[in-house]
């Protein structure tokens, strides 16, 4: 054979004779060579047809998923919680629960404060109060179950929302707890965790710690502006907060 050029002969497997590479059957053997004749370029070598290679394929995409991107769940704990605020404040502001008579009954304890405990977190008497515990809800409860899913966005509301009212109400000198401040601050609290001690280790963070300030204090400073909203219930939304964000965060970085 010649370098450069087109083959001169081939060899026969069968017979091992020397043939034209030309050709598709040996003429000395009349064994198969190749199934049809070879294809030429220009300088007469012989040009092998290339395989494409298959190109990736991924399967269908989801609704609302991008390509490379998993697909997240919607977040229906915050979306309960949102929803159960709103039709509080609603009920409220449409006098179906006349004011007067309804702080008459949660001041009354008895043996049904148990129910009274659950629905207070989501009684809201003033709208001002109700938008901004219910957005900073909304906010980062979805921060929260999009990180660590559904579990622990209802255990932190129910800690600092449900356990502030309870231990508010375990004063009969206090007014009663209501709306859900603390369990905001519990969320809120819990998601900015990860971002402090990062900023602790001079690590980069990509959280917004001062927006995240501004809305804790304006969350903290309620019971100022908003009857109903109790210092105990924020106080114990934050220590929550803490509670439960600072095992997640570390076990996180480990």
């Amino acid at each position: 054979m010649s370098t450069g050029g087109p083959d001169l002969f081939v060899i026969c497997k069968n017979c091992q004779s020397e043939v034209s590479p030309y050709i598709t059957e040996c003429p000395y053997c009349g064994s198969r060579l190749r199934k049809r004749a070879p294809k030429l370029d220009r300088n007469g070598r012989v040009t092998e047809r290339k395989r494409r290679s298959p190109s990736p394929s991924l399967p269908r995409l989801r609704r609302g998923e991008i390509p490379g991107i998993r697909a997240e769940a919607r977040p229906y704990a915050t979306i309960a919680l949102i929803l159960a605020g709103f039709a509080g404040t609603l009920l409220w502001r449409a006098a179906l629960v006349g004011s007067t008579h309804a702080i008459e009954l949660w001041q009354q304890f008895g043996t049904h404060l148990w129910w009274r405990l659950l629905v207070a977190p989501f009684t809201y008497i003033n709208t001002g109060y109700a938008l901004v515990a219910l957005s900073t809800i909304a906010i980062y409860g979805w921060l929260i179950e999009r990180r660590h899913g559904p579990i622990v966005v209802l255990t932190l509301f129910a800690l600092g929302a449900i356990g502030g009212a309870a231990i508010t109400a375990a004063d009969s000198t206090l007014p009663i707890a209501l709306g859900g401040n603390g369990g905001a601050l519990a969320l809120l609290v819990a998601w900015a965790i990860p971002d402090l001690l990062s900023l602790r280790a001079r690590e980069e963070i990509e959280g917004d710690l001062l927006g995240t300030a501004v809305i804790a204090v304006v969350v903290a400073l309620m019971p100022l502006a908003a009857p109903g909203a109790s210092w105990i219930s924020a106080a114990t939304g934050a220590a929550a907060g803490i509670l439960i964000g600072l095992p997640l965060a570390l076990a996180g970085e480990r």
